[in-house]
């Protein structure tokens, strides 16, 4: 009901739940053994694990709430025997740990509470800010505003820390965000430094492996795909997010490199712009027709300005020429050409230079919408 611990516990042992509590019930008259054994399964035992994340923590009873209830009750105990020149000493220092209690709960272990939303929170420390302001102000002026030297102290001291429930959130807030910054700061040269290990040592074998081997071998494949999982792995983060051509085509690139005895090198200049669904379909038609027909070395090229995008892909195959292909082959035809035309843009399949290969150019002007 408080942290789970008597379920937790009742789960991990096999019994039931009432027994478990039964038994801190009881431990915590002898002593205080079983509130201390409870506080210390509740402070180092790790939340269960539900694959990669813990589960949603929440909790029947409203702590923070009674915590204030008793500091308030706390809190009129000590304002009543100040004004009747007794000691309030104790009854105030309780008054304190209990408000106290009930603001670092609120900070701490309701954050993760599913149960718990931010009125909530907002409203435990504001009830606390007003207890312990008013309680001070209330032991400053008692007794005739002629309060004893402890009460007067107890009281300045009830006054600051009522300062310091106002300005505790900013400051935990301020904590957590140094504390993420520093994580993350620390985690980013580790990866550099595992990158530039990497790349001194992995990447360069890899690389020279795919040129010794050549690019139509199996041996070539199997290094290349090494090599895009691992910069994968390595730069995860590193890239913006969201859908965009090159992205999308280097993506192409990669699985056609597992299926087929060719090396795919996209080449991107310009803002890389969002994908468009025609223009890549087109150009993976002719990504595959360059891997089935050419294979070696496949160059594919992204310029994309503020107002067209081009993309070029470039064998050192046999070549194609269209007007001998059958009239049944419409592989070129319908989903490249046909598929780009219907799009707004324009296809064009030509000899590469010098008469070796093909080039397959897109071209697809920006949308105005």
């Amino acid at each position: 009901m408080l942290g789970g611990v008597s379920a937790a516990l009742a789960a991990h042992l096999g019994w039931p739940v009432r027994r478990v509590r039964t038994i801190f019930v009881i431990g915590t008259l002898v002593m205080g053994a079983g509130a201390l054994l409870y506080a210390w399964l509740w402070a180092l035992t790790p939340l269960e694990q539900d694959g990669e994340s813990s589960q949603p923590v929440r909790r029947s009873v409203p702590t923070s709430a009674l915590l204030v209830a008793a500091g308030f009750i706390a809190a009129v105990v000590a304002v009543a025997l100040a004004n009747t020149a007794n000691d309030p000493y104790l009854a105030t220092v309780l008054a304190i740990a209990l408000t106290g209690s009930a603001v670092a709960f609120s900070l701490t272990l309701d954050r993760d509470d599913s149960g718990r939303t931010a009125k909530y929170t907002f409203a435990v420390r504001t009830a606390s800010v007003l207890l312990l302001v008013g309680t001070g102000l209330l032991l400053l002026f008692s007794n005739g505003a002629h309060p004893s030297a402890v009460t007067a102290v107890l009281a300045i001291g009830m006054l600051v820390l009522g300062l310091g429930v106002v300005v505790a959130p900013f400051m935990v807030r301020l904590w957590t965000e140094l504390m993420a910054e520093r994580a993350g700061r620390v985690r980013e040269e580790q990866r550099a430094e595992i990158a530039a290990h990497l790349h001194d040592s992995v990447l360069q074998t890899l690389a020279l492996i795919q040129n010794r081997a050549g690019a139509s071998s199996e041996v070539a494949r199997l290094a290349r795909a090494q090599e895009r999982e691992l910069r994968d792995w390595l730069f995860a983060g590193s890239t913006p997010s969201g859908a965009d051509l090159v992205t999308e085509l280097r993506e192409i690139a990669a699985a056609i490199e597992l299926e087929y005895p060719v090396r795919l090198e996209v080449v991107a200049v310009g803002e890389p712009g969002l994908s468009d669904p025609a223009l890549v379909a087109a150009a993976r038609e002719a990504m595959l027709n360059a891997a089935r027909h050419a294979g070696g070395e496949v160059s594919v090229y992204v310029e994309s300005s503020a107002s067209a995008v081009d993309v070029f892909v470039r064998d050192r195959g046999p070549g194609v020429d269209l007007d001998s292909l059958p009239a049944d082959r419409l592989g070129v035809r319908e989903s490249i050409i046909g598929r780009m035309h219907r799009a707004g843009g324009t296809a064009t399949v030509r000899p590469g230079s010098a008469e070796v290969g093909t080039e397959v150019h897109l071209h697809l002007e920006a949308s105005n919408d």
